[in-house]
């Protein structure tokens, strides 16, 4: 395994980081976070700049970059805020699932528009009592000629609002059969009559948006049903392993960021007449988080390159990349908030953010404990 990076992914990571550290400036993103407003003018460089066309094939304008590539986006992004990694994610995920499961004319119709940055994308599962337990959805379509209509409500939402959004929606279509030959994906507008977006006053990654949903009568082109019905559970999970080792990456330029400021502080704050750093306790509270960073980083690494190897392992170990990644950044944010003390607690300083940012990654995209089920049930224990 090598882990040398070539010349072109050296340019790209560079490249990106560049263009984070001239848009998404520190003003910048406080101001989103404090206004809850979705970062447009960002999401606009990310469309110039041709990092959405990264993933996708030449055939539909894209770059036919590889999983390597979008984990090098992902640190970057997320090193700024994880939300806007989440925004960007969202669109490359969902536009990818139509290269995968749509037609010819579907692919033709969505993919370019979402390059060129007129439409975005985002993803809605989850129910008030379907989370996890996706086999609980009741969120439903029934045809009505050429045509679905949709009934039922979603919840945690990322992005839903977003302008020009395309909702990519996961409902039932078949209410006897279970859930794997039962569930459907829907390509949805937003701005369709009978939806109804409500905001919800989240905690942190507040920039982007998070939505509860309703669905009243909702009417959709049959054309918008992508691959056909009952198809909706291979969709789900045909993108599983790159979006987790992407977001594992998110996480590590999350834990970064926050050790970084962590670092800076404990330089330049004094106390008893020389910087807190100098003390034990705290030195060797940040090289513990350090090598707990580099450690998540490389595990997201080798991750990566078993997924673009068609390793048989690859899900084990994104597995453990997710998990461990995700836990690490709520760790760094902890201890960054330790090492600022009482300015950390303090909203005019940005660990505040990283520590309300951080706790929604060991929830979104599998819960900690969902990741240990499913390496327990990898290593032949069957749990309950």
């Amino acid at each position: 395994m090598d882990f040398a990076l070539t010349e072109e992914q050296i340019i790209l990571r560079d490249s990106t980081r560049r263009m984070m550290d001239r848009h998404a400036t520190p003003d910048y993103i406080r101001r989103l976070d404090r206004e809850d407003t979705y970062p447009e003018d960002l999401y606009a460089q990310w469309v110039e700049m041709g990092l959405l066309r990264l993933p996708f094939p030449e055939a539909f304008g894209g770059l036919s970059g590889d999983g390597i590539d979008l984990v090098l986006v992902a640190e970057e992004l997320a090193a700024k805020s994880y939300d806007f990694f989440s925004a960007f994610g969202a669109s490359v995920f969902c536009g990818l699932n139509v290269v995968r499961h749509g037609t010819e004319a579907q692919k033709q119709r969505w993919i370019a528009p979402l390059l060129a940055g007129e439409i975005k994308m985002s993803i809605s599962m989850s129910e008030p009592d379907a989370g996890s337990d996706i086999g609980a959805m009741r969120c439903n379509a029934v045809r009505d000629g050429a045509d679905w209509i949709i009934n039922g409500q979603k919840v945690w939402a990322s992005g839903a609002g977003a302008r020009n959004n395309v909702i990519s929606l996961y409902v039932r279509t078949d209410p006897n059969e279970h859930h794997r030959s039962a569930l459907s994906l829907f390509l949805v507008p937003n701005d369709l009559p009978g939806i109804t977006l409500r905001k919800l006053d989240m905690l942190g990654r507040r920039c982007v948006g998070t939505y509860e949903i309703f669905f009243d009568n909702v009417r959709v082109p049959a054309e918008n049903l992508i691959g056909r019905a009952g198809h909706g559970w291979q969709c789900m999970l045909s993108g599983l392993q790159i979006e987790r080792v992407t977001a594992a990456a998110g996480y590590c330029g999350g834990a970064r960021s926050a050790f970084e400021l962590a670092l800076d502080y404990a330089k330049e704050r004094k106390q008893f007449g020389r910087a807190i750093g100098t003390n034990q306790v705290i030195a060797h509270m940040l090289a513990d988080l350090q090598t707990e960073i580099e450690v998540a980083r490389t595990m997201v690494w080798r991750a990566a390159w078993a997924m673009e190897q068609n390793d048989p392992d690859a899900l084990r170990l994104i597995t453990i990349a997710k998990l461990f990644a995700s836990e690490t950044y709520v760790k760094a944010a902890n201890c960054g908030m330790q090492v600022f003390g009482g300015a950390g607690y303090n909203m005019e300083y940005d660990m505040q953010r990283h520590f309300r940012d951080s706790r929604s990654c060991t929830i979104a995209a599998g819960t900690s404990q969902m990741q240990r089920n499913l390496l327990s049930g990898l290593m032949g224990l069957k749990v309950h």
